[in-house]
């Protein structure tokens, strides 16, 4: 059974901005402040670590209604029994992660232009999200960005919701959303900031003001 999902303020996690300070209480103060949806990214940390990570801040966000995704790891998001996953151009393929989640649990899956987002709906892919809309420090491997011209045009190219990241700030969100997307996918802009707290209230301020009036592209999937 499935529910529609909110993905307009999108928290991806990075164990480096947290700077030393338990990125589970990050992530709490972070939906206390509205993020609506959060995905556990870390490249280079150890299987069982991160199997941690997932559980600590599926203990936070759960009870709050904010489901969790774990990036790239299927085997960890079905081991802690997660959310979904997100599986970005080089990892496994969506048709082949759909049949191991099941049809009840979220499958994002990035995409750069409008014909890889139209394979990735094709395969069972709840959302996409984009690549780097605007340059970004927190993903060397993002790619050159696509600006909002790209991520216009992969919008248009699906029927399932688009979520844009790479880049994006309290001074750029607006134009953003204004691009037709789900949502917002923010690293830095809450992660690094002194209050994440505050730094979420603002931007799902942004995003209430800017956001399309189109309900049925900012939902997804997720687990009744």
């Amino acid at each position: 059974m499935v529910r529609p999902i909110d993905l307009s303020l999108y928290l991806v996690t990075d164990e480096h901005l947290a700077r030393g300070r338990d990125l589970a209480g990050i992530v709490a103060w972070a939906i206390d402040g509205g993020v609506t949806c959060v995905q556990v990214r870390d490249k280079s940390g150890a299987t069982r670590r991160l199997l941690e990570r997932v559980r600590a801040v599926r203990a936070v966000a759960s009870p709050r209604g904010v489901p969790v995704l774990v990036d790239d790891r299927l085997d960890v998001a079905l081991a802690a029994d997660a959310d979904g996953v997100h599986l970005g151009q080089d990892d496994l393929p969506a048709k082949d992660a759909r049949r191991l989640l099941g049809p009840a649990r979220i499958l994002g899956v990035t995409a750069a232009d409008p014909a890889a987002a139209r394979r990735a709906e094709c395969d069972g892919a709840d959302y996409i999200g984009s690549t780097a809309v605007y340059p970004t420090a927190t993903k060397p491997d993002a790619g050159p960005a696509i600006g909002l011209d790209g991520l216009s045009a992969i919008v248009r190219a699906v029927r399932i919701p688009v979520v844009g990241i790479g880049g994006i700030n309290r001074e750029n969100a607006a134009l953003v959303l204004a691009a037709g997307v789900a949502g917002i996918a923010v690293v830095s802009a809450i992660l690094g900031a002194p209050d994440p707290r505050l730094a979420a209230a603002e931007l799902a301020t942004v995003v209430r003001v800017a956001r399309p009036s189109d309900a049925d592209r900012f939902t997804g999937r997720s687990r009744a």
